[in-house]
Parts: structure tokens; sequence; C-alpha cells
């Protein structure tokens, strides 16, 4: 089977859609909808996955990129998470995707607004993390241990601190995401060389438990579809599609720098939010160099869940809280993009959405769909393989999976990845597919330019999206298949591009 989503496969499966007998209509094309996608082909069940919109277009673009081994839910005695979080990462670094999942380190200054009593509590809750780490038989040349640090060598990682007042710290690894939305498009694609077939705008509603209407969102046409199991995966959606949730959005909201504005870091920053034990604002050095400073959690009830705004009042505390840190503040000039997601936690209430746990729920009754939501995205695969446990409990065939030792294309061990013949900025995004990117940049001298000036994303990486990964209009090439738009003032030159190659893509299949 192959791997490639373009336009022609979706028009195939749509008509397959309609005429073939379904075992699991999957709706919702976010990283739990296409985990699951991916588990169920992987078990042999015949698998459609229906999106409205494009794959990763919600909540799963819209994180920190980074792959948690647990230490924030450590913090909340939040144990059974923080376990599986570590397991996941193991999986991810190891196996599933070593060339979108690297490890990266963090530093946790000790300042003179953390109480030294405070050091000890710190550094001993990283250490209980790197437990789960050796629990989860994560070798250390993966993950390496924590260890602490000067001021001297502090300022070496993190060149924008401040010295004076500075006690030192202590650095931790952890897992970073080269891009989330490229993780989900992958899992979409191995999902696809699987069997499954994936169809981006394709709204679905009226789920029960066998049944669904799905309408195709570029022509209107409608197909009532009935599937041996139907799962409702549409994270900050799901409630619409299935009245007895009870969701508590929570939006987290980040802001992008240039790493230039602070001096270049090597590591990622942790600063304590003043008042509340275990919570941090983190600036995040990015390859090509950006840093993303996030994140907060606040109620959301009435946000838009495709791209909620970062209001005034997040960017406010998330440059005051990390200012906390700096010798030079950063100031909104130095703000060049922003971006936010929903998180749709489970139940709540009146708590504050910081408490709310992260894991995920369930549910699986009689003439219902199963439902799956909450979670976060480093344990994406756990909850795909619960959810296709329950799948495989209606269909009355249980099924093992497996998913955790399953590679996604383009993935390979980091000894082959260091030898792919490609450059190595594609080879971190596309893995052992690098050097077809590539190719079509020679093919097209004019695709080997950046799609804006300063960006370091080129034309081969658009058309790449168009003819194998589902992109069908400019949005999904800049803010999706490639991320573009996180810087703002990239925006208008990266649409001019995408529409270029959108009408190079369209003359080449005519």
């Amino acid at each position: 089977m192959s791997a490639s989503l373009n336009a022609p496969q979706r028009a195939r499966a749509l008509r397959r859609l309609a005429e073939e007998e379904i075992d699991v209509l999957v709706v919702g094309g976010g990283v739990t909808g296409a985990g699951i996608a991916l588990d169920a082909a992987t078990r042999g069940w015949r698998t459609i996955l229906v999106e409205r919109h494009d794959l990763a277009c919600g909540t799963s673009r819209w994180s920190s990129k980074l792959i948690h081994g647990g230490l924030r839910y450590l913090s909340r005695l939040q144990l059974g998470i923080a376990r599986e979080s570590a397991v996941e990462r193991h999986h991810l670094l190891t196996a599933i995707a070593p060339h979108l999942v690297r490890p990266a380190r963090t530093l946790v200054p000790f300042t003179a607004d953390i109480p030294r009593r405070s050091d000890l509590a710190l550094a001993s809750g990283i250490r209980v993390a790197d437990g789960l780490r050796l629990a989860a038989r994560t070798p250390a040349r993966f993950l390496p241990g924590p260890y602490r640090v000067t001021a001297h060598e502090a300022c070496s990682l993190t060149p924008a601190l401040a010295e004076p007042g500075l006690r030192g710290g202590v650095v931790y690894s952890d897992g970073q995401l080269e891009d989330d939305a490229r993780l989900v498009v992958a899992i979409a694609r191995t999902a696809a060389a699987h069997g499954a077939d994936v169809i981006t705008r394709a709204g679905a509603r009226d789920l029960t438990g066998t049944t669904a209407v799905v309408t195709d969102e570029l022509t209107g046409e409608r197909t009532d579809v009935r599937a041996r199991v139907v799962v409702n995966a549409t994270g900050a959606w799901a409630a619409d599609l299935d009245p007895r949730l009870a969701l508590t959005p929570s939006r987290g909201s980040h802001l992008v720098v240039r790493s230039s504005a602070l001096r270049h870091p090597t590591a990622t920053l942790s600063a304590p939010v003043p008042g509340e034990f275990g919570r941090f604002v983190i600036a995040i050095p990015q390859p090509d160099g950006l840093t993303y400073i996030g994140l907060t959690d606040e109620p959301a009830p009435d946000a838009d869940p495709e791209a909620p705004p970062v209001p005034a009042s997040d960017e406010t505390f998330l440059l005051s809280t990390l200012n906390r840190l700096l010798a030079t503040p950063l100031t909104a000039a130095d703000v060049v993009g922003r971006f936010a997601g929903l998180r749709p936690l489970v139940g709540g209430g009146d708590r504050v959405t910081a408490d709310i746990s992260r894991r995920h729920l369930l549910l699986d009754e009689p003439d219902g769909p199963v439902t799956i939501v909450g979670g976060k995205l480093t344990t994406y695969r756990r909850m795909a393989q619960d959810t296709v446990d329950a799948v495989g409990r209606r269909l009355g065939s249980e099924r093992p999976c497996v998913t955790a030792d399953l590679g996604l294309v383009g993935s390979a061990d980091r000894v082959a990845l260091q030898r792919v013949a490609a450059p190595t900025r594609l080879v971190r995004r596309y893995g052992t597919e690098a050097p077809a990117v590539d190719a079509l940049a020679r093919r097209h001298p004019e695709l080997a330019r950046p799609v804006a000036d300063g960006s370091p994303t080129i034309g081969a990486e658009l058309l790449f999206g168009v003819l194998h990964e589902g992109a069908l209009d400019t949005a999904d090439l800049i803010e999706r298949r490639t991320r573009v738009s996180m810087v703002d003032a990239d925006v208008a030159p990266a649409r001019e591009a995408a529409s270029a190659v959108l009408d190079l893509a369209a003359t080449a299949a005519g």
C-alpha cells in the first residue's frame, strides 16, 4: 500500500467510503485520531479516517513541541500519567519517530527568587523523573541523567540569564519534537501504508455506534456511512458529537521570538511561576533560529478550537514571568509570532485548569460511538491502543497492538539517519524521505529557494506536501505541512509561493 496522500487518493477513498464494508470509522484527524487509524489498520481491520478540515488542524499543531517524561505531573502526584508519559517518550525516541523526536536539555536555574529549600525539592523531583526514565528502559545515550551546574555553566547554556543572585541550577533531559503537525501527518501516512483510507475535508455528524453522515466539504455530497464501529476522536470538538461529555477547554498560549533575542540559548530555560509550585514558563529554542515561549493554562470555554487567539493578558504573563530571569527583558517588539491551542480537559467544574488531570477518558457505552478525549500529545499512542482495544471488544476479536515499536514513514535509527544523503534540516523533518524532497528541489531549481526572506523552508517542501502529504490548499501547506506561518511576516510571501506550487502540481497532474 502507498503512504502517499493527495487529491487522487482522496477521490478514490471517497468512493470506497460509499461502496465498501468498513470495520472502523474514525472521526477526527488530530494526533489521537491518526493514531487510532494506524493502530486499527495494523491490527487488520478495514479502517477509514475522516476529518472535517485538515490533518492536525486543531490542538495537535499548537503544542509546546515537547515529548514530556512526566516531570510536571510528579509535582501534582499524578504518578500514573507520569509513568505512562515516560514509557511513551521511550517509544517515540527509540522506535516510532527518531527523526522527529530528539533529546534536549532543560535548565532550571536557582535564583534569588527561589528559596534554597526549593532547590532541593526541585532537584529531588527531577531525580525521581529520571527514575521513570530508567524504569522505561530509556538508555542514557538517548536521555542523559540530570546534573547540577554552576552559575557560569548555566549562563553558557542560556546566555540571556541575569547573573546577579544566580546560584547555578540543575539540567535534565527530555524529548523535543521537531514539529507536532508533521508527527500527525506521518502517523496518518503510516496508517495509509497499512491499508487505512484517510479523507480530509470530510465532516461527520449524527454519530451512533455504527453509523454516521459524512459530507464532502468540497462538493457538499453526503454519504450515509455504516461501519462495524464508529470512533469519535475529535478532541476539543468531541462534545459536539457526543452529548455525554463535559469538557473544560484550557488555552495554552505561546509567543515566538528570534533566538537571537535570547542570545542563542542551547537549552530550554524553565522559569518558575511565582506562587505556583511545579508550574513554569519555558523558553524552548528551535533548530531554525526561533524560540517558543509558553505556556499558559487558562479556561477558554468560548474560544475557537481551530486557532484560538492569544490574548494580551497571556502575552503579558509569559513575558513578565520569563523576564524575571533575564538580564535584558524581552518586550512585545521581540515577538514575531503567537499561537495557542485548546486542551480538551475532562470535567473540572470550578477547578483551576492547571490542576485538572491530563489523563484521557474513554467512553464505551452501547449505541454510542467509542469516544476518546483528554490526554496529551506524548501519550497519543497509548490513547489509541486503549481505544482500539475497546473497538476489538465490540468486534469480538481482541487482536494485539503492534504500534509500540512500529516506525513511522521516514523513521530509522539514529545511525542510519546520519547517513541519509540530504541536507541535515530536511533529514530532521522528513527522515529517510529527505532525499525525495531534495530531488524535487533539484528537478525544479526555483523550488530550492526559501519561500520567504529569512525562512529556512524551501518550495520543494511545499510540493512534497501536495504530492505525498495530503495538502489541498495554501493553508495546509504553510500552517501544517510546514510551519512558515509561525512568523507573521513570512505568511504573505509564503502564501504566494504555496499558490504557485499548487498551480505547478495541478499542471503536472493534468
